[in-house]
């Protein structure tokens, strides 16, 4: 391994590696704060020196108060974000405001050395609460992560097939073209599973994986860990497990079409034409369409099960995570103007309650939902689409991620919980 793959492989949730960071930061903060032992003839205990540790004090503790402010106005008034900040994060956006301006403070007022601590006390309060919140919300597992979000080596359809069956499967990047839609996706990332990777394998099912809004098709494999949960059903299973590809349906990290064909681009004729056509002529997967399924998280959540109830001969199963109601951007009316022509009308029609009774009774179809038993929101929904698909005839399992939120750690233990579920309905 060289120092950059050694780099690049760096745990950036690993105690081992938090902990002593973090200690480091306290001890810097609190020496930046206290007074020094003698400054300019004063002595530390002089009321003087004191009153310059209350003005640092009271210019931290009100920037920290300022952030919070700004965190319940963006995140619970106007809902910038489509989800609800969590404490851990409010605490690590007010820690970062109180040090920075701690530092600030310590410049002004000067000394050497606490000047040369405030220096180093800057980056570390960028640095330090941006790891914390990476542990709340679990997104990058490594700093290979963070600076390439497509890590993955390119698919080749001539690759030699393994004369033994592998130990584990193969996750590679792929161009999945838009032939039919024209809709500019970007690479999905597929994993084969040792099955797949010998001469003549059977048919296996498939399963399409939609990460959230912002993200990018890698994001099931690196912050989900996917891989990690497929390798496990293959072993268990005689190395048989199904073919996922993780899709693009948002084309940039930060743009949602609500998975509908519109002006957006039409990215329910991509994954419901497009990506089956590529994906039955260059892997080793069946056309039986009800061996197909689907999980997704957040807004691709709401995608995976609006394609299972607005597709269901085309897909049998889903697992939707932290989904949402309907497909939404900012508000209806917004959401209608950018992607339904402004009709609220068909905004409505094409959430998938209304889509479950436009296609009632469901017949041999299958949906879990999970969700963060802290989200609140999410685990509402999740009550309330599992309430309509048992009505309308789909076979559905709700489930609750302990102690997480609207994050990767929710996704995470779904996955590990319920995609071999989802497996076992695929091969049946």
């Amino acid at each position: 391994m060289t120092a950059t793959e050694w780099l690049l492989a760096t745990q950036l949730q690993a105690p081992s590696k938090l902990v002593p960071i973090d200690v480091a930061f306290a001890v810097v903060a609190v020496l930046v704060l206290l007074p020094a032992v003698r400054h300019r003839g004063v002595a530390w205990r002089s009321p003087v020196a004191w009153r310059g540790v209350g003005v640092r004090a009271g210019i931290a503790a009100a920037a920290a108060a300022v952030v919070l402010l700004a965190c319940w106005l963006t995140s619970d008034v106007l809902d910038l974000f489509g989800v609800s900040l969590s404490p851990v994060t409010r605490m690590w956006c007010a820690l970062a405001a109180a040090t920075l301006a701690l530092a600030g403070t310590a410049l002004v007022q000067g000394g050497r050395w606490r000047r040369a601590m405030a220096i180093v006390l800057v980056p570390a309060a960028l640095l330090v609460p941006a790891l914390g919140v990476n542990v709340e919300f679990a997104k990058y597992p490594t700093l290979g992560t963070v600076v390439d979000s497509d890590p993955y080596p390119a698919f080749d359809a001539h690759a030699t097939p393994a004369t033994t069956m592998p130990a584990v499967g193969e996750v590679r990047t792929v161009e999945i073209p838009g032939r039919r839609s024209h809709f500019d996706a970007r690479p999905a990332v597929v994993y084969l599973p040792p099955a797949a990777l010998v001469r003549d394998p059977r048919p296996l099912p498939v399963v399409l994986a939609f990460a959230g809004q912002p993200g990018a098709p890698s994001d099931m494999f690196t912050a989900g860990r996917m891989s990690t949960v497929l390798d496990a059903y293959a072993a268990a299973h005689h190395g048989r497990a199904p073919v996922v590809l993780s899709v693009d349906q948002l084309s940039a990290p930060g743009r949602n079409t609500m998975c509908v064909d519109s002006q957006l681009g039409d990215v329910d004729t991509y994954v419901t034409e497009d990506v089956p056509a590529w994906t039955t002529s260059h892997l080793p997967v069946t056309r039986d369409r009800a061996h197909w399924g689907m999980v997704g998280f957040s807004q691709g959540a709401t995608c995976a099960v609006q394609f299972l109830t607005g597709h269901p001969d085309d897909f049998g199963a889903a697992l939707a995570i932290s989904s949402e109601l309907q497909p939404i951007d900012q508000s209806p009316q917004h959401s209608a103007d950018q992607a339904f022509g402004g009709s609220v009308a068909r905004w409505e029609a094409a959430a998938p309650r209304a889509l479950m009774a436009a296609h009632e009774p469901y017949r041999g179809h299958e949906l879990w939902l999970t969700a963060g038993s802290s989200d609140r929101e999410f685990s509402e929904n999740a009550r309330e689409l599992g309430a309509a698909a048992t009505r309308a005839g789909i076979r559905t399992t709700i489930a609750s991620a302990p102690r997480s939120g609207h994050d990767w750690n929710t996704v995470q233990w779904s996955l590990r919980a319920e995609l071999p579920r989802l497996c076992d309905a695929l091969f049946r």
